[in-house]
């Protein structure tokens, strides 16, 4: 037979929020606020006024070329070198203009930056005399090991010497043994 057994599950319900598509998604449910509607009754208004001077201004100004456009024509050979000489004075007050800007600013960054290094320069000092010390100490050490090298090389040549002078007077036939010591080689030690 078959067991049938009940299970108790519990069902859990999530809300999931559905996908409002268009432009309800950019505004909110209950319409523009106040401050919105304030900045479009303000905006459109002053907006249309300075277009509509700028396209005045556009207007005027291709008439007033139009006009005067004969009066070029005429004094060209008068007007043209004067505007060429214009421009040239006008491009020299900008250049020296930049240029003293520039020298300005360089002198306060310069002025800045020292006044900045007079605050870190003790500690700058003392960490140079301690980088100093640690490479005294450093070449002290090396030169300690150099000195020792040196000696232990020198006591080993001195010993080669001391044999090769004994073996070769054997080997002559004399028993004879010289004095080694003009053949040793001397190390002052430390």
């Amino acid at each position: 037979m078959a067991d049938v057994r009940t299970h108790s599950h519990q069902l859990q319900v999530h809300p999931q929020r559905q996908h409002e598509g268009g432009i309800k998604v950019l505004y909110p449910q209950s319409g523009p606020s106040s401050t919105q509607v304030l900045a479009v009754f303000v905006g459109v208004p002053v907006g249309g006024t300075l277009l509509t001077i700028a396209g005045l201004t556009l207007a005027g100004s291709v008439i007033g070329l139009m006009l005067a456009f004969p009066l070029f024509l005429i004094f060209s050979p008068v007007i043209v070198p004067a505007a060429f000489v214009i421009g040239l004075a006008m491009t020299g007050f900008l250049a020296s203009g930049a240029i003293g800007l520039t020298g300005l600013s360089s002198m306060s960054w310069v002025l800045n930056y020292i006044r900045r290094a007079g605050e870190h320069i003790p500690e700058e000092l003392e960490e140079a005399k301690q980088r100093l010390a640690g490479m005294a100490e450093y070449v002290g050490q090396r030169t300690k090991d150099a000195g020792q090298t040196i000696e232990d090389k020198a006591h080993d040549v001195r010993e080669t010497k001391t044999f090769d002078v004994r073996d070769r007077d054997t080997t002559k036939g004399t028993h004879n043994v010289r004095d080694t010591k003009t053949h040793e080689v001397r190390v002052a030690s430390t």
